[in-house]
């Protein structure tokens, strides 16, 4: 523990001066989006004292958690200005325990890997999975609160292996602009830095990313709707410039009952028809709403992909925000952010700050992975942060990688929150996948996103048989509570997500060899009997066997997951 300031040091001969009296959080909360829409904050709290030799003050807030602990530094003195040289914190972690993590990179879209004892020393993302070797604890490292008045950070092990330290940006990310360091201003508090800690579990369905973040700052909240999006750039990676193919993808969103489609680049260099505004009228006339994709613009990034500067000041926003509101267009997509140093948390709240004033939803790409910031500010439906679909694209890596990739991380980057990974695809982009039709379709239910783009053509949506069909027409991407039936990292999942009274089901087998799951329903209340769609794996890998049965908490159903298979699943309640 312990920070270095530029004008003297806290992480060594401080002096312990008390411990504060315990207080109660008790904070109950409604989200719009996420794994579940009521939440609670609820924890034990303590303030610890100390000063240094200087007489100065650094107080450690800590709070235990019935799913973790969270901590944070705070200087409680009432003026100075300062730079943090470093932050001393440390996470120690025995060379025997398993390990699911990522290596670092400014856009944070690396494989998660399996580790055992082959320790690699390097630098990692958020967040980090660990698991004692019998599997009776397990515990995900990350950080939340991050706001203007610091940097996000990462964890490396570079100087000794089994101690991950809390890590400033590299002074190279974003093409070199902007200070690495912090410059804070007394009275200041650092980011919590939280471990979520208990059972597979306990850390699948906890909140507590957003549970430490502050309430939403937005009182009217009408006109935030999370929904389905389709999406032209994974089938097309030039279609939005084709009037036509724009087209193509609200006449899908319609008949799909998803309420967005995305304008990705180059919509400022459409023709074939018509221009961006002609796309714009279309999409309204089918009764879907446009969303439009931006550069983040600047010196910060080396992609010249236009239109590059218009979110980049104050007042680029409120011109093109008031341009987008005249035209009908009720959300953005920002990429290509590529730091995550002050400066840049800094211009990441500015967007949403200016956003929320047009009432305009926000996601953003190439960029930081969630911090909490979907409590705070709830027009930000969802983050990439993620090695997705759009891989398919890149080069044949994903191809044999994705299967595994796609059981770990439920249990890693989209535990703490939000997660535009652009799932569901049937077709191919431009390197093949090998999940099965059942993998696919699970992932709709496995994955969560406010937005959530599903990618692929739209024959690969009509061709699909009729329970697929209407399975994807109907599931919601808005859930009122989340369970972990089954599962373990890198091997198979099995998520239920609940909304009203229709529970949704996704399995998904990272695995080279068939498997036989035995699903139960303990989650159920009592004594409510439920009708069962059951779309699974069928003879091979593109094909889906559909199954109709009545279940209760008291049933078991035996499903069969081919390899690299899946299943989806949705209950009914009956009256």
């Amino acid at each position: 523990l312990g920070l270095s300031r530029s004008d003297q040091d806290f992480s060594k001969d401080l002096k312990f001066l008390k411990i504060g009296k315990p207080s109660l959080i008790k904070d109950q909360y409604t989200v719009l989006h996420g794994k579940r829409t009521q939440c609670s904050n609820s924890a034990n709290e303590i303030v610890v004292s100390f000063e240094n030799p200087s007489k100065a003050k650094l107080n450690i807030i800590i709070r235990a958690y019935n799913d973790g602990v969270a901590f944070r530094y705070e200087f409680p003195e009432k003026n100075g200005s300062f730079v943090v040289k470093d932050e001393l914190t440390s996470y120690e972690i025995p060379q025997v325990t398993k390990r699911w993590m990522e290596k670092w990179n400014t856009a944070n879209e690396g494989l998660y890997r399996t580790m055992n004892d082959d320790n690699v020393q390097q630098e990692w993302g958020y967040p980090a999975l660990f698991s004692s070797t019998d599997n009776a604890c397990w515990y995900l490292i990350h950080e939340a609160d991050v706001n203007r008045s610091y940097c996000g950070s990462k964890l490396s092990n570079l100087i000794d292996k089994s101690r991950y330290k809390i890590t400033f940006p590299n002074p190279k990310d974003g093409n070199g602009l902007g200070e690495s360091k912090p410059t804070i201003a007394l009275p200041w508090k650092s980011p919590w830095r939280l471990i979520i800690m208990g059972s597979l579990s306990d850390i699948v369905e906890s909140t507590l990313v957003d549970d430490v973040s502050p309430p939403s700052i937005i009182k009217k909240t009408d006109w935030i709707k999370p929904g389905i999006v389709s999406w032209n750039y994974w089938s097309s990676n030039h279609g939005t410039k084709n009037f036509k193919v724009v087209c193509d993808f609200a006449d899908l969103a319609a008949r799909m009952n998803w309420p967005y489609t995305l304008l990705d680049w180059e919509w400022d260099a459409m023709g074939n028809g018509g221009n961006l505004e002609d796309a714009v009228k279309y999409i309204l006339s089918k009764g879907v709403k446009p969303l439009l994709w931006y550069n983040s613009g600047g010196k910060h990034t080396y992609v010249s992909a236009t239109p590059k500067d218009r979110m980049l000041t104050h007042e680029n926003r409120v011109e093109e925000f008031t341009k987008l509101k005249k035209m009908g267009v009720v959300g953005v997509k920002i990429d290509f952010f590529e730091s995550e140093k002050q400066d840049m948390i800094k211009y990441y709240l500015d967007i949403l700050d200016d956003a929320a004033d047009f009432e305009m939803m926000v996601y953003f790409h190439g960029c930081i992975v969630p911090r909490g910031w979907s409590r705070t500010y709830p027009h930000l439906m969802t983050l990439e942060g993620i090695r997705g679909a759009e891989w398919y694209n890149n080069g044949p890596e994903f191809t044999a990688t994705a299967p595994e990739h796609n059981t770990i991380i439920p249990f890693t980057r989209n535990v703490v929150g939000p997660m535009d990974y652009t799932p569901v695809t049937f077709t191919n982009s431009q390197y093949p996948h090998i999940t099965s039709y059942g993998h696919e379709l699970a992932l709709s239910v496995v994955f969560e996103s406010g937005f959530q783009h599903l990618a692929d053509r739209p024959e690969g949506y009509d061709e699909l048989p009729d329970a697929a069909k209407t399975f994807l027409k109907e599931v919601p991407n808005v859930w009122d509570n989340t369970k972990l039936i089954d599962g373990y990292p890198g091997r198979d999942i099995i998520i239920a997500r609940q909304k009203g009274n229709l529970w949704y089901i996704g399995g998904l087998n990272a695995e080279q060899i068939e498997k036989n799951k035995t699903l139960t329903f303990n989650f159920l209340p009592e004594g409510v009997k439920y009708q069962l769609t059951l779309i699974s794996d069928g003879k091979h890998d593109k094909d889906f066997a559909t199954q109709y049965l009545m279940v209760d908490k008291s049933s078991s159903v035996n499903i069969k997951l081919l390899r690299r298979g899946g299943f989806a699943a949705y209950l009914k309640q009956i009256q």
